[in-house]
């Protein structure tokens, strides 16, 4: 059975910077599935970033994050980040990370119910 850690996470001033990771553990393929997704209070869960299994894929983002946020994978596959620059207070929230074996493709990669395999979630919180 996949098990995802995330970590990473913590508080920064509007504009900073952050590092997400997110370890997976288990069995794992080069060609899962694999995103970044978010929850802030009171607000429904939101994908954020994902990696298609298709290798010549590009890595699709959510509008409110492009050209902030970039996602990429470990050497070794196992290993998920998400960069994250210029944040803002919207950006406050719960991410987690999420993968599944099964290949999805750049229509499903920011869906949800693509994904089986949830991490537990590390907290964002930006303000001044």
């Amino acid at each position: 059975e996949m098990q995802l850690v995330e970590s990473g996470g913590g508080s920064v001033q509007p504009g900073g910077s952050l590092r997400l990771s997110c370890v997976a553990s288990g069995d794992t393929f080069t060609n899962d599935c694999m995103g970044w997704f978010r929850q802030a209070p009171g607000k429904e869960r939101e994908a954020v970033a994902g990696v298609p299994s298709s290798g010549s894929a590009s890595a699709i983002y959510a509008d409110s994050v492009k050209g902030r946020f970039t996602i990429s994978q470990g050497n070794h596959g196992n290993t998920l980040y998400l960069e994250m620059t210029n944040l803002n207070p919207e950006d406050t929230a719960m991410y987690y990370c999420a993968r599944d074996y099964d290949p999805c493709s750049e229509s499903w990669v920011l869906r949800a119910t693509s994904y089986k395999h949830w991490g537990q979630g590390t907290q964002v919180t930006v303000s001044s």
